[in-house]
């Protein structure tokens, strides 16, 4: 349940920055496959990709795992 919740937080900041997976890639050096899986719900950010992701977004890791709604 935790990876969907990560999957749908992701998703919905990258739809306000207005960025799909390749755009994001690039931004966090990472591939693009990757991300897909991210957003599938087939795997789960490590920690250090929870932590590039949160200062993208300039959000908090509790946000991104859903221990927090804002």
């Amino acid at each position: 349940m935790m990876n969907i919740l990560v999957a749908e937080r992701i998703k919905e900041l990258m739809d306000e920055r207005k960025l799909n997976q390749v755009k994001l890639a690039l931004e966090l050096d990472i591939c693009q496959t990757t991300i897909s899986k991210w957003l599938l719900g087939k795997t789960e950010p490590s920690i250090s990709s929870l932590w590039r992701l949160a200062d993208f977004f300039g959000t908090d890791l509790d946000y991104l795992v859903g221990r927090k709604d804002f």
